[in-house]
């Protein structure tokens, strides 16, 4: 089983979300606001391109891997730079860079940190990774591949944050 970063923020925000897209149902494509996310990363640090690079990781963790792609990684200081559009689901964001920060000390890369980065809000945040933040994730792991391995979808959360998302439509529509 492959477990993503996707994956993680997924869980924080909406199961259900989780569970489809785990299920192979993917509405991103379709999305104005997941292009809206690229346009952002792809055009707001252009000079970043030179310094940093951008980072395909993974590592094998209980028998499962773990992936991640870090938007950009500064190797010198052991930053990793996670751009995003909003801060609504700030908490999830932190627990994708966390995931992030746990891959790289898989991988032999001890005491990096993470910078959260809203362009659009003109806001940063340090995310930092430790012991309990290591338990959580092995929680999520655990919670992640009992939702996947489930035969029924969760339901709907009818929650704000729903009206954005890519599936939208799928979940909320109904036939009469």
């Amino acid at each position: 089983m492959n477990l993503t970063a996707t994956h993680i923020n997924y869980l924080e925000v909406c199961k259900r979300k989780l569970w489809l897209f785990s299920n192979g149902i993917n509405m991103e494509h379709t999305s104005d606001a997941v292009y809206d996310g690229k346009l952002l990363h792809e055009t707001s640090y252009p000079q970043r391109a030179e310094r940093y690079e951008e980072m395909l990781i993974s590592a094998e963790y209980e028998g499962i891997t773990l992936i991640g792609q870090i938007d950009y990684f500064d190797v010198r200081n052991k930053v990793i730079h996670e751009i995003k559009r909003s801060d609504k689901v700030e908490a999830a964001h932190v627990r994708q860079v966390k995931f992030y920060l746990r891959l790289l000390e898989l991988n032999g890369v001890d005491g990096a940190t993470g910078i959260l980065e809203y362009p659009k809000l003109r806001k940063t945040d340090e995310v930092l990774f430790s012991d309990e933040d290591r338990q959580g994730l092995q929680k999520s792991v655990s919670k992640i591949q009992s939702l996947i391995e489930s035969e029924s979808c969760p339901p709907t959360i009818n929650a704000k944050i729903c009206r954005n998302c890519s599936y939208f439509d799928f979940c909320y529509s109904r036939e009469e």
